[in-house]
């Protein structure tokens, strides 16, 4: 039997049960019923998994929140989704209260210890209000709900906004047969299906606000792996979590990998990796200097897969595969028709670029909560577009240039970021980038580049210019360059490069 640990707090699959249990016939004593929606605003925690389980055993929807919203971000999100009650750690509470409805209950669970150290977070600040339900305590007063479950439908992620207000992905309930290719998927590119479940060990890395580190840990849970959470993710404590915990499993983001790599030589020699059997990455381009030095270092165990929360994990991909075909994200997954399309929804030639489209005709399908008529625009030649911009090569392998959103057009050309971001990634000195278009009048947009800087290292706008022009053609040199001493980021560790990209679109036709 598996178990979630946080902390020196241990919670195995069979207690899992019975606190969702619980909670379900909390949840219903303040009138949750199927198909109504539960706002958590948590941090990863036991609490995330116990409510999320919760929800599905009344046919409700989970609903995790970026807990970094701002003020109006999180009211938004809690008038749109109409939240049935809000689950939230204590010290989340104050910054947004005022943005939380009349009369929704709110449910404040105490920000546990291993949370407070990794955040800086006192004690008093950890701990519920007077006069406020406290989860613990809330839900222990029930007994447990033993009425047959309904059709668990699923979580509800709101996407990022990178066009207005975040949209809320919200399926129908799934078939007993979507539920079976659902979960057979997922395992599959999880690498659940390596050993027996109760044998895998996993490091939650990610915050499980965000869809695929939310479909991971759940899955998980619900099958019945060891997951340990990390509160928050610092390089070289997972190496030594991994050494330790002779960990064989995790999901990762390729921003961890860089921080990894960027560790001194001698640090990351001291860990036995040996454990490690299957470690996926998703939700970013992987750079294709970082991911062949991660696959040195650890192996022929990265895998990749491709997809979008409105699609699901559609492409996917070995170690070995890529290797043969470096820059790839993979093939797809079987049952999944992907395809890449031109402006008129024509599938394209082989090696020609055009908009990725996708679609599982075996999963239940989506529509955005309260708006249905932005799900109709998603639809692409009968399939979803998430948004990407790639091309098929010979052996029918997959290759993301771009987002379509961030692709600059400048004196109508297409000027690719994540081109210039990769070669910018292997200069020396470079910690991190990102790439964008701002308004130009003559070209109508230029390359801007923000670079931050390794601690120590100094460079100038010159040298990184200097530096691409040995890799890129002129056009594609950034116009500026600015440097930060960081980055915005959301808690993944995935930059919010609309945060860097708005104040030059204010007042202007944006594409943000």
């Amino acid at each position: 039997m598996g178990e979630i640990v946080s902390g020196s707090r241990r919670l195995s699959t069979a207690e899992l049960g019975l606190r969702a249990a619980r909670v379900a016939t909390g949840l219903r004593s303040i009138g949750v019923e199927q198909g109504d929606i539960i706002a958590l605003y948590l941090r990863n925690g036991l609490p995330f998994f116990e409510a999320s389980a919760a929800a599905g055993l009344l046919g409700a929807y989970p609903t995790p929140v970026n807990w970094h919203y701002t003020l109006d971000e999180a009211r938004y999100l809690f008038e749109n989704s109409g939240a049935k009650v809000i689950v939230i750690h204590a010290d989340l509470l104050a910054p947004i209260r005022s943005a939380i409805p009349a009369n929704v209950p709110v449910l404040v669970v105490e920000t546990p210890p291993e949370i407070r150290e990794a955040y800086g977070i006192t004690a008093e600040a950890g701990a519920a209000p007077k006069g406020m339900p406290e989860w613990e305590s809330w839900r222990d007063s029930f007994e447990p709900h033993t009425e047959p479950p309904k059709p668990a439908p699923g979580t509800i992620i709101y996407t990022s906004g990178t066009t207005g207000h975040p949209k809320g992905v919200r399926r129908a309930p799934p078939t007993p047969e979507q539920t079976e290719f659902g979960t057979k998927n997922l395992a599959l590119i999880f690498g659940y299906t390596t050993r027996p479940f109760d044998k895998i060990v996993s490091v939650m890395t990610g915050p499980m606000y965000h869809s695929a580190p939310n479909a991971y840990g759940l899955l998980g849970a619900r099958l019945g792996i060891n997951l340990h959470l990390e509160a928050r993710f610092e390089a070289e404590d997972l190496l030594h979590m991994i050494e330790k915990l002779k960990v064989t499993h995790l999901h990762m983001v390729p921003i961890m990998f860089n921080r990894l790599l960027k560790l001194p030589d001698e640090v990351k020699r001291k860990y036995d990796l040996s454990s490690l059997e299957f470690v996926v990455h998703a939700a970013a381009p992987c750079p294709a200097p970082i991911k062949r030095a991660m696959i040195e270092w650890w192996g022929p165990v990265i895998y990749e897969y491709y997809g979008a929360t409105e699609t699901g994990g559609v492409v996917f991909c070995s170690s070995e595969q890529w290797l043969a075909h470096p820059g790839t994200v993979g093939t797809p997954l079987p049952g999944a028709d992907v395809r890449v399309i031109d402006a008129q929804g024509r599938s394209v030639t082989t090696g020609e670029i055009g908009e990725v489209v996708a679609k599982f005709p075996q999963v239940n399908d989506f529509t955005y909560h309260g708006d249905h008529a932005k799900r109709v625009a998603t639809e692409k030649a009968g399939l979803i577009a998430p948004g990407d911009i790639g091309y098929f090569d010979k052996d029918g392998f997959l290759y993301l240039c771009d987002r379509a959103k961030d692709m600059i057009i400048s004196g109508g050309v297409n000027i690719y970021p994540a081109e210039i971001e990769a070669v910018l990634h292997k200069m020396p000195g470079v910690a991190d980038c990102a790439v964008f278009g701002i308004p130009d009048d003559e070209y109508g947009e230029a390359v801007y580049a923000v670079v931050q800087q390794q601690p120590g290292l100094a460079m100038s706008e010159a040298d990184v210019k200097s530096y691409l022009r040995s890799y890129v053609s002129g056009f594609k040199v950034p116009k500026t360059v600015e440097f930060h001493a960081e980055l915005p980021r959301e808690d993944s560790g995935k930059i919010f490069k609309r945060k860097l990209r708005e104040p030059f679109w204010a007042n202007r036709t944006s594409r943000i």
